[in-house]
């Protein structure tokens, strides 16, 4: 498809950023990326500022890089002495050929006499004057298509270990700034982020860095005055997704982790015929496989006019591409739900959506997608249909449900657009700990270590009444009761107004999918991202928080009638019974378990 030049310009002046994941084989359902990541040296930690907030314009490319240094908020605007900022030992190259080092140095500082040693090899600077920020390197031509910065090439050898290094810069005999950094992740930067200029007297490893993935965004929370909104749930209001599609006149932007609605396929080949840019992008290795019904929906892309794009492999920026949105014109529909029949079909889950027509918020929501849509980690639908090995669906037969809570406009004060892994865990964080009275939380499932569980609980200690919603769907059970079961003890010990409940099957919806929680009554936050540091840490993930008493009764509303159903709480005297034979009866099948959830 053919970018709109504005769009271009929101895009350059936001960043990029990417996702992760591998296929499978064998008759599966599609399930929520696990609770924890890969392995621990691949995610930030919980709740901490991404390494640099911005990006700087490159006519070249749209990858995020760290703004110059008048933008710099996380480094002091000019070292005493040249220093070393940023450092990228693991890139996804062969034999990492490219990998460089990043100085930053005060005006017109000469070169001539300065080496980089990693104690076992040595290599010496070009006789240059530089200013600001370099990007030094031994094979120059490799790293200019790794970074936006001006690049050198040193003369000698020195290597940057994966499983960790020091490193010396040096003027002369003159160690001039020295950093070390642990094992090094795949296709992830180390960013500087002290605030300690270098010093010749004083040169030292305990140097604060970050690592974060290559070319992903790291922008803030967006804030609209947005004054209306039409808040929404499933599976009562399925026609507001299609609706929002068929009204677009110019863009369509849909971001999903499994697309297999085939009346939304429909509505995608429709705007396009009508002469509408649609782009859809979908996550590449969704947990269990990419489901059978995908195929058939991407060849159905295919053959329209709609730029279809799967996100993912090694290295990828994010772990799991796992949002579900779409951006028409200035509108931008937000939901907890994927594009498939039991999801915004209406089907199956009780989800939660929202949207809004907000030129800023669209923009920014816009920019986004095409970060993660141009990213290197991409591939178009047609190569990745032709290389995924699909796996056959386990779709329950469809259902019908009654429209209980219609769609409603409701007013706002504001609304915040927050994006995963760069700023939604910290926003999400400070609303709960702003939160007086009451704390409605709606979950599929809860990870019991998760800090956003921890600050919920600690909101019951300063008596703010918490109620938490859980799914029972046989693939959360088992967790959802030990969590029930802990979280009740607590409650007990400490006599905190905390209650948690497991909804069985209603005749109003099948299971909780939804992604929610309602603060005081006056802020509602929808979108996809699960309640465990792998949906904050490592997944693209986008969610809504919506300011008004409008919007949050609406929400608040849905809850009290789903908390109103039948469900179930473990007595604690029964409860460590009942988990010990859960977990007895999961022995042969826990991988199974763990994979058949819902994302």
């Amino acid at each position: 498809m053919k970018w709109p030049a504005v769009a271009l310009l929101v895009v350059l002046a936001l960043g990029t950023v990417v996702s992760g994941a591998t296929a499978a084989t064998g008759p599966t359902p599609t399930v929520d990326p696990p609770g924890e990541p890969a392995t621990s040296q691949s995610a930030p930690s919980s709740a901490l500022e991404c390494p640099y907030e911005g990006v700087h314009e490159s006519t070249a490319s749209t990858r995020a890089e760290p703004p110059p240094n008048d933008n710099r908020t996380d480094v002091a605007i000019e070292a005493d002495e040249p220093r070393i900022v940023e450092l990228y030992p693991n890139p996804t190259t062969y034999r990492n050929v490219g990998e460089y080092v990043v100085l930053e140095t005060p005006a017109e500082t000469r070169l001539e006499n300065w080496t980089i040693t990693d104690g076992h090899t040595t290599a010496s600077f070009p006789n240059e004057s530089v200013s600001g920020r370099v990007a030094v390197s031994t094979n120059a031509s490799a790293t200019r298509s790794l970074t936006d910065d001006p690049v050198l090439e040193l003369e000698g050898t020195v290597r940057l270990a994966v499983d960790g290094d020091t490193l010396e810069l040096r003027d002369g005999d003159d160690t001039v700034d020295r950093v070390a950094y642990d094992e090094a992740p795949v296709a992830q930067r180390w960013y500087r982020t002290d605030s300690n200029a270098a010093s010749s007297t004083t040169p030292t490893t305990d140097v604060d860095g970050r690592w974060w993935p290559r070319d992903a965004t790291c922008l803030p929370a967006s804030e609209s005055d947005t004054d209306e909104a039409t808040a929404f749930v499933f599976p009562d209001s399925p026609e507001v997704p299609r609706e929002t599609i068929r009204n677009a006149d110019d863009r369509l932007l849909l971001a999903g982790y499994t697309i297999t609605s085939e009346s939304v396929a429909e509505e995608l080949v429709d705007a396009a015929d009508r002469g509408v840019d649609v782009a859809v992008l979908l996550e590449s290795g969704p947990v269990g496989g990419t489901p059978q019904t995908t195929e058939p929906v991407l060849r159905q892309l295919e053959d329209s006019d709609v730029d279809v794009r799967a996100i993912g492999g090694e290295g990828a920026r994010y772990r799991y591409h796992h949002p579900k949105y779409a951006v028409a014109d200035d509108h931008l529909l937000v939901t907890t739900e994927n594009w498939k029949p039991s999801g915004t079909g209406g089907e199956s889950s009780r989800g939660w959506g929202i949207r809004l027509e907000d030129e800023r918020l669209a923009a920014d929501l816009a920019a986004v997608f095409q970060a993660d849509f141009e990213g290197w980690d991409t591939q178009s639908g047609a190569e990745f249909r032709q290389e995924t090995s699909f796996v056959e669906d386990e779709e329950s037969p469809p259902r019908s449900f009654p429209s209980e809570h219609p769609p409603e406009a409701v007013a706002l004060e504001s609304a915040e657009l927050l994006v995963a892994p760069d700023n939604a865990e910290r926003r999400l964080i400070e609303l709960v700990r702003n939160a007086d009275d009451e704390l409605l939380v709606k979950q599929a499932s809860i990870a019991d270590d998760t800090q956003l569980l921890e600050e919920t609980v600690d909101a019951a200690r300063r008596g703010v009444d918490v109620r938490i919603l859980l799914d029972s769907t046989w693939y959360h059970e088992d967790d959802n009761a030990a969590l029930a079961d802990d979280l009740g003890r607590t409650a007990q010990s400490e006599d905190l107004p905390l209650e948690v409940r497991l909804l069985e099957d209603s005749d109003r919806f099948e299971k909780i999918h939804a992604k929610g929680v309602v603060v005081d009554r006056e802020v509602a936050v929808v979108g996809s991202a699960n309640w465990n540091d792998n949906a904050f840490e490592n997944n693209r993930e986008v969610l809504i928080a919506a300011h008004g008493e409008e919007a949050a009764g609406f929400y608040a509303a849905v809850f009290e009638d789903d908390w109103a159903e039948e469900g179930w709480t473990l007595p604690l005297e029964l409860s460590a019974t009942v988990v010990v034979a859960l977990a007895g009866a999961a022995v042969v099948g826990y991988r199974y378990v763990r994979f058949g959830e819902e994302h």
